[in-house]
């Protein structure tokens, strides 16, 4: 009889969730930081969370994820913020995802198709993942949200988290709100909605994957437009009216592409308010802004390269790949705004077409839309 108490605690073990987070930037090292601190606390959950780290040498000589875990901070993309002891930095992408059920992906959407092959067969059976990833990918047959990607390439199901989520904002532990997008299976939401929620964090879910994806996506576009404004100090007037056109434009392209996407889903936090927030203070709007001040001759490249000290920037990509949508399914000329942007951010047009294109198409636009 023993014997079999003795076994107990291994069981026990075995039936706790393990997390590993995959992505080590601003965002993903934010997000192991709020991971790291309730699974300490939830009895079901591992207190142990993984992050993966793209290994970098830094100025020092030292390796980053070995800084990261001797002083439990990541010192290039979130320094001065203490992440857990928990928190394991591991730059073997192979070993930070072995054993883990819980599959937390939060890296810039370019990169995240081959993450995805280099472990495919290596992750256990049972594993659930979500995606933090903002952007999408697209393909002659049309694009493809991350979340469908990571579920089609590792056969597993995949919720998303989107928001007004500045990463430094959270790691400073100021109130803000996030939303979990699922499609059928809510429990496993809610335990998503449990790992992420802090007193300061507040989440919610909703079943729209896509509504929640995309407009955690689709605001980075409307971001650069709003850091053409204030690049051009136009104002806030011009601003306001920029935000606004730009969520009729997201509203409508979900709509579109996904006939599932709900109307409520762009007043929850992943909807407006990200919008808003990003906006007023992300890197798409930082990036732009100096882009228009330099009347568009300095790249998107060369800005990034500068200003963002190796985070990358996702709204002229979006920009460019939305584009690519709206060309190949013929809406250029419903979607005023997004295809201004492109147009800008290639140096086509000036940064101060971002308000003229509405003197002879934002008629029709309303009209079609």
């Amino acid at each position: 009889m023993s014997s079999v108490f003795s076994m107990a605690p291994f069981f026990e073990s075995e039936n706790k969730s393990r997390v590993a987070v995959i992505g080590s930037g601003n965002w993903g090292s934010v997000a192991a930081k709020l991971i790291a601190s309730n699974t300490l606390k939830l009895p079901s959950f591992h207190d142990e969370v993984r992050m993966w780290v793209f290994e970098e040498t830094l100025p020092s000589g030292k390796k980053l994820s070995a800084v990261i875990n001797q002083t439990n901070e990541n010192v290039k993309y979130l320094p001065g913020i203490k992440l857990g002891k928990n928190v394991v930095a591991d730059p073997d992408l192979e070993h930070a995802v072995t054993d883990s059920n819980m599959l937390v992906f939060v890296t810039p959407h370019q990169f995240m198709e081959g993450i995805c092959k280099r472990i495919q067969g290596k992750i256990r059976k049972d594993a659930q993942a979500i995606s933090l990833v903002k952007g999408m990918e697209v393909k002659r047959d049309g694009p493809s949200m991350i979340s469908t990607i990571i579920s089609q390439k590792l056969g597993i199901s995949c919720c998303v988290l989107m928001g007004a989520n500045i990463a430094n904002e959270i790691a400073q532990e100021n109130f803000s709100e996030a939303t979990v997008g699922y499609r059928e299976n809510k429990e496993i939401a809610e335990k998503w909605v449990h790992l992420f929620n802090t007193p300061f964090f507040s989440v919610s879910s909703v079943q729209d994957v896509e509504g929640v994806e995309l407009c955690g996506t689709l605001k980075n576009v409307v971001a650069i437009a709003a850091g053409f404004v204030d690049g051009l100090e136009m104002g806030n007037n011009t601003k306001a009216a920029i935000m606004r056109i730009g969520l009729r434009e997201m509203k409508a392209f979900s709509k579109l592409l996904f006939s599932s996407v709900k109307d409520n889903t762009f007043f929850e936090s992943c909807g407006v308010a990200d919008l808003i927030t990003t906006c007023l203070g992300g890197r798409n709007r930082k990036c732009a802004e100096a882009f228009a001040k330099h009347g568009g001759k300095r790249s998107f490249d060369e800005l990034e390269a500068e200003m963002l000290q190796g985070q990358k920037l996702q709204g002229v990509l979006t920009a460019k790949e939305v584009h690519e949508v709206l060309c190949h399914r013929g809406w250029l000329e419903s979607f005023p705004l997004f295809a201004t942007v492109h147009e800008i951010c290639i140096r086509r047009l000036p940064p101060a077409a971002i308000v003229k294109y509405s003197e002879h198409t934002h008629q029709h636009s309303r009209a079609s839309l």
